[in-house]
């Protein structure tokens, strides 16, 4: 049904982030609150949907714990180690009050503990996508191009390194280090709703606004130089990690800001609308605002991949028209982020900005050793082939691209530009 669908996606993780805090066993309250979801769906289409649908999840989520735990017999271990600030219903109707509301403590502690050193950056990213915000499994293999078994097993072998560590927020220095791979899993969640390679939709608007609000308070918690947690300013220029994270975070707000203002422009009538083809008018105007007032104080700063990142899409940004964009910068920028992070992704995304400033041959040649698994290589192809006047070419990378495709959208999109050709 589909209020329990929405409850899924927007209360997951804070249902989850409260159950972990209460019990401090991360496997019982995932576990727990799969079985509240799957008793709501049970119930809910029979007796209706309840007035605060997320405490009747945490009250059922938070009894099948207790039973887990009387059924192991640990119950009485267990409770001298519980932390609990205030009464866990208490706390949920605070937590659920305001849906517009920063993320909790609980949360974020939630985010630093699958950023624990213990774990990969890629499977703290995969992990916190999963707990967090309840992107479905199936999605986080998607989006690290691997199968749904692996990255299944991958999660469970993450929840087991997690086992029996502090629920709490590190020291100052630790929290710099974890905050950085927070800022990627973030990113990574953004991408996740912003552009999902999977199902029909074209935006996962809520997900990739829930990624947003996650770096903002990231930010908020960001040691300032010297030590002191919290109250960091967007302004910090102050040098050391601390200064160079405080810049790559109002980097990656003013990009994610910068995307994120395009969504309502991304659909029409339930089709992608790509960059060149959007109402430019229906751009969120308030947010690319506050992007660039992020961005002018780094104007001078030394160069970090989200910095570079966000530079491109201030381009797009301030240009008035497609035929207005400044490629020839946005190259340029693309050149430094290959120096820093030469990736297939950032030579994928420079071939495009090499077709419009040079034709699509040479983004073709700059194609070249390119090897990258989804449909986007092959799309990609298929477009500056398409330009360069190879139908047939443009076609067979047409049928790779949609044998590759998940995203419905996207492949709707694939099917109709194929169809042009004829």
């Amino acid at each position: 049904m589909a209020a329990l669908e929405d409850l899924m996606r927007d209360e997951w993780g804070r249902l989850l982030a409260l159950l972990v805090a209460r019990f401090r066993r991360l496997d019982l309250a995932e576990d727990g609150l799969a079985d509240a979801f799957e008793a709501a769906a049970r119930t809910w289409p029979r007796d209706g949907v309840p007035a605060n649908g997320p405490a009747w999840l945490l009250t059922a989520a938070r009894r099948r714990v207790l039973d887990r735990l009387r059924s192991e017999r640990v119950l009485a271990r267990s409770m001298p180690l519980l932390e609990v600030e205030a009464d866990l219903a208490t706390r949920a109707q605070r937590v659920m009050a305001d849906a517009g509301e920063p993320l909790t403590d609980e949360r974020l502690r939630l985010v630093l503990l699958c950023a624990h050193p213990r774990l990969s950056r890629e499977a703290a990213a995969a992990l916190s996508l999963r707990l967090v915000l309840g992107v479905p499994t199936a999605d986080v293999a998607r989006l690290f191009l691997q199968s749904t078994p692996t990255m299944a097993a991958r999660l469970t072998r993450a929840r087991k390194r997690l086992a029996g560590e502090r629920f709490a927020l590190p020291s100052a220095r630790e929290l710099t280090d974890r905050l950085g791979v927070a800022a990627d899993v973030a990113y990574l969640a953004f991408t996740a709703g912003y552009a999902p390679t999977s199902g029909d939709d074209v935006v996962r608007g809520e997900l990739a606004g829930e990624a947003v609000r996650l770096v903002r308070v990231l930010r908020d918690v960001l040691p300032a130089p010297g030590g002191a947690a919290g109250g960091r300013g967007a302004q910090d220029d102050g040098a050391g990690d601390d200064g160079v994270a405080a810049r790559e975070l109002d980097a990656l707000l003013a990009l994610v800001l910068l995307q994120h203002s395009r969504r309502d422009a991304r659909v029409r009538d339930g089709a992608l609308v790509l960059l060149p083809d959007q109402d430019r008018s229906r751009w969120h105007q308030g947010e690319i605002a506050e992007a660039l007032d992020l961005l002018t104080p780094l104007a001078t700063a030394p160069p970090t991949p989200y910095l570079l990142q966000a530079l491109v899409a201030a381009e797009h940004a301030i240009a008035r028209t497609p035929d207005a964009t400044a490629w020839d910068r946005i190259l340029a920028r693309y050149d430094e982020l290959l120096t820093l992070t030469d990736t297939p992704v950032v030579r994928l995304n420079r071939a495009v900005a090499v077709a419009e400033v040079s034709g699509p041959h040479a983004g073709l040649d700059a194609l070249t050793g390119v090897a990258l698994p989804g449909h986007r290589l092959p799309a990609l192809r298929a477009e500056l082939l398409r330009r360069a006047g190879d139908a047939d070419g443009a076609r067979r990378a047409y049928d790779a691209a949609l044998a590759l495709c998940g995203h419905g959208a996207e492949r709707d999109h694939l099917r109709r530009r194929r169809a042009q050709l004829a």
